[in-house]
Formats: C-alpha cells, sequence, structure tokens
C-alpha cells in the first residue's frame, strides 16, 4: 500500500507556506525601500545631486522589469526540471535577492561617488539599478508564480492579502529601523547599516524558501501539463492569442497606472492647496497607507469568506475596489477647489481602502488565472502581468507628475491643476473597472480544450 501524500498535496500550500512567501516579499520590499527611498533623499538632499537622477533611476528599474516574462520562463523551466525534488522555483527567488542585494550594494557605492565624478557615477548608477531590476523582478515573479501554483482557489484573495500585506511590512519595518540607526549620517555608518539590512533580508529569505516547494502535485493539480514549458516565443504567443489574457494584462497596465498617479502628487497636493507642513503631509500619506492596509484586510478575508459559495467574488471586489477609488479621487478633485474644511484625511484614508480591496482581488484574480494555459506555465504569465504592473507604476509617477507641473503653469492656479489630474486618474480607474468586467466576463472554462481549463468555474477560480 502506498502511503498518502503529504496534507500539502491535497489542500494546497499550507498558511505557513504562504506566510513563508510573505517574508520573501518582505525581503524584497525591505532592500528596494533602502534603494528607492534612502538612497533616493541621499542623492538629493545630503549630495546636491539633480531630482532626475535617483528618479531617471528609479524609472530604469522599473523598466529593466519588462523582462519579467522571460526570467518567469525560466522558473518554469526549472520548476518543471525540479518537479519531484523541489527547489526549482527557490532558486530562481534566492537567485533574484542576491542580485537585487548586489545592486544595492553598487547603488550605495553610486550614492557616494557620484557628486564627485559625476559621469562615472551615473554609468555605474545605471548597472546598478538595472540589476535591482533584474532581482526585483526575478525574485518576485518566481514567488509569485509558486504562490499562483500552490495556492488552493479559495485561498487565493486570502493568499494574496497575506502576501502583500507583509510586503508593506517590511518595507515599513525596515524604514523605520534604517532611520533610527543612520543619524547622525556618514558614509560608514551607511555601509554598516545597509549591510546589516541586506544580509538580514538574504538570511530572511533564505530560511523563507528552504524546503518551500513540495515534491509532489497538489490535488487541484493533478490533471497540470507534464510536458516541458513550451519555447518562450510560444508562450508569449499563446497568451497573447487567447482574448481572456490580453483583456486581463489591459486591466492591470490602466488599473496600476490610476493606482500610482497620485504617489508623486499628493503630498505637494497637501502643502499647496492645504497649507500642510512637511510632516502633516507625511502623516496624510501614512493615512493613505493604513487605508490601503485595511483594503487588503476586508478584500482578503472576504474574497475567501466567499469563494466557496460565490465564484465572481473577487471580480465583485475588483469592480468595487476601482469605482470606488474612481469616487474617492472625484472627492479628491472637489477638494482640490474647496480648500480648507474640505475631510481631506478620511477622503485620502478612503482612497487607500478603495486601492486595497481591488489590488488585494486583483492579484487573487491573477493567480487564478496564471495556470489557466492550454500549455504556458504560471511564471511565464505572472512575468508578462508583472511586467505590465512594473511599467504602468513607473508610468503612472510620471504621468501624474508631468501633468500636474503643464497644469499648473497652463492655468497659473494649484487648485485646478491638481483637479485634472485626480479627475483624470479617476476616469481612468472607471475604465479600469469596465476592462476587469470584460477581462472575467466569460471566466477560465471555454478559453481551450485543455485538461487544466475543463475543471469547473469553482475549481478553477473565481470568474463566472
Amino acid at each position: 500500500m502506498h502511503a498518502p501524500p503529504p496534507a500539502s498535496s491535497i489542500h494546497g500550500l499550507s498558511w505557513f507556506a504562504i506566510i513563508r512567501i510573505g517574508l520573501v516579499q518582505a525581503a524584497i520590499g525591505g532592500m528596494v525601500m533602502l534603494t528607492t527611498t534612502v538612497l533616493n533623499r541621499l542623492m538629493v538632499v545630503e549630495y546636491a545631486l539633480a531630482a532626475a537622477i535617483p528618479a531617471g533611476l528609479v524609472g530604469w528599474h522599473y523598466a529593466v522589469q519588462l523582462c519579467r516574462p522571460l526570467w518567469g520562463h525560466g522558473s518554469d523551466n526549472a520548476a518543471h526540471e525540479g518537479a519531484g525534488k523541489g527547489g526549482g522555483r527557490a532558486k530562481w527567488i534566492m537567485g533574484g535577492l542576491i542580485v537585487l542585494a548586489l545592486g544595492a550594494l553598487l547603488a550605495i557605492h553610486v550614492t557616494l561617488t557620484t557628486a564627485d565624478s559625476f559621469w562615472t557615477g551615473l554609468a555605474l548608477g545605471i548597472l546598478a539599478y538595472t540589476l535591482i531590476g533584474i532581482g526585483v523582478g526575478a525574485g518576485g515573479t518566481s514567488a509569485l508564480a509558486l504562490l499562483a501554483s500552490g495556492v488552493a482557489p479559495q485561498r487565493r484573495a486570502a493568499a494574496a492579502a497575506v502576501t502583500w500585506i507583509m510586503m508593506i511590512a517590511g518595507i515599513v519595518a525596515s524604514a523605520i529601523t534604517v532611520s533610527a540607526l543612520i543619524d547622525p549620517f556618514s558614509p560608514e555608518r551607511l555601509w554598516w547599516v545597509s549591510l546589516g539590512l541586506l544580509g538580514t533580508c538574504l538570511t530572511v529569505a533564505a530560511l523563507a524558501t528552504f524546503r518551500l516547494e513540495p515534491r509532489v502535485p497538489f490535488a487541484f493539480e493533478e490533471t497540470a501539463k507534464t510536458d516541458a514549458p513550451p519555447s518562450f516565443r510560444n508562450a508569449i504567443a499563446e497568451i497573447m492569442a487567447e482574448k481572456a489574457a490580453r483583456r486581463f494584462t489591459i486591466f492591470i497596465f490602466a488599473s496600476m497606472m490610476a493606482f500610482n498617479m497620485q504617489d508623486l502628487i499628493l503630498e505637494p497636493f497637501a502643502g499647496l492647496v492645504f497649507g500642510m507642513t512637511p510632516g502633516e503631509s507625511t502623516g496624510l500619506g501614512g493615512m493613505q497607507s493604513g487605508g490601503v492596509l485595511a483594503g487588503m484586510i476586508v478584500s482578503g478575508i472576504g474574497g475567501s469568506a466567499f469563494a466557496g459559495r460565490m465564484p465572481v467574488e473577487l471580480r465583485h471586489w475588483i469592480v468595487f475596489g476601482c469605482l470606488g477609488s474612481a469616487l474617492a479621487l472625484a472627492g479628491l478633485a472637489v477638494g482640490a477647489t474647496f480648500g480648507a474644511g474640505w475631510p481631506i484625511h478620511a477622503n485620502v484614508f478612503a482612497l487607500g481602502f478603495c486601492n486595497g480591496l481591488f489590488a488585494v482581488a486583483a492579484i487573487g484574480a491573477m493567480m487564478g488565472l496564471a495556470g489557466s494555459g492550454e500549455n504556458t506555465r504560471e511564471g511565464v504569465r505572472m512575468g508578462v502581468w508583472g511586467a505590465a504592473q512594473a511599467v504602468a507604476f513607473g508610468l503612472g509617477g510620471l504621468v501624474g507628475a508631468l501633468g500636474v507641473d503643464f497644469a499648473r503653469t497652463a492655468f497659473g492656479a494649484d487648485g485646478p491643476a491638481f483637479q485634472l489630474v485626480f479627475a483624470a486618474e479617476g476616469a481612468l480607474f472607471v475604465v479600469a473597472a469596465w476592462l476587469a468586467i470584460r477581462a472575467t466576463a466569460k471566466g477560465l472554462s471555454g478559453q481551450s480544450t485543455s485538461p487544466r481549463q475543463n475543471m469547473t468555474e469553482k475549481e478553477a477560480g473565481i470568474f463566472a
């Protein structure tokens, strides 16, 4: 008599395993915080570089992540080769984090030396942020692919919430730690604090991924493909040939661009229109982050609690979140001309809450669609959507900031300029809600004739 398979093979990844993937996300968030926040401030303030330099480098690290589908394909191949042994995707996760750490170390060197040797520093900076983009893309895509392939359908919303909340927690914890240890600032102190942070993040990720991947397939994957993944060209061609996948890619791009358009202008808006001090505007940003966390928790719990009885529930959360974000942005547009007396804190919290609702639901939906290909695997599909998200993030922040600058020049006033950008962002969220409905209207069944696609809607994911 054969021994029964482990419990994880029946129910998918356990909650402990999901938390371990969340620790990987937290490690990535902590290392990225160092390179996009701390070093950004040091370049501009302590070393008097033009703000466009760190902004351009951060934007470049997003652009590099256009290669996420390629890294996801490599992760798929590694998972196939490691089938029955475990550890295939874990190697890609840790490889990505090691590259990210090396890029961060080079970025620190660039920060400390560019003011004295500009062109050499700029060239090294491009190399550093290329490594950072590769590390984030390879490690993050592989972690999400592992999550998508191993989480049972009814747990996807909650799993997305857990991992994203832990990523935000990693950013917050590392920011608090670095801020407490880096003063009084000196180059030597920056090196020691950074080495400690990077070493801690790598250690946490290594422990989290150790023997994380199962050696047996999950019960809900028993009809999954066993052949080797197709070539990268064929995998991309299959994804682009699927109407649902194309529509979902466009939805991810539109929604994440709308999500990030206010990122660089919210605090200037608070200062210019409401006269807030730097500390007060920072607190307003914290209010939005708190709303995002609350929305993620509600969406994660709600999306999982009703998954068994309402298989369209995640689609509802996406649409509610997008439309709610549009309403909150309409409120900010009104507040831009109303000025003092507008309930700005409640308005910003509502925006963050609705952002959190749709973001977690969208990630849960992404995991549901990731395994729906006839031949392609989770890695390359998560890579395509991760690339769309990364480009949308970078472009959204840039469009929002440039839009305010141009509008302020055209209108000669602050309020109408911010009003125009917030209104445009809200309209983009309405478009994203419409795209979400179209992308999920027919569900996963009927898209192909593969055995895996022919699961019932309840088993396959979330859509009706």
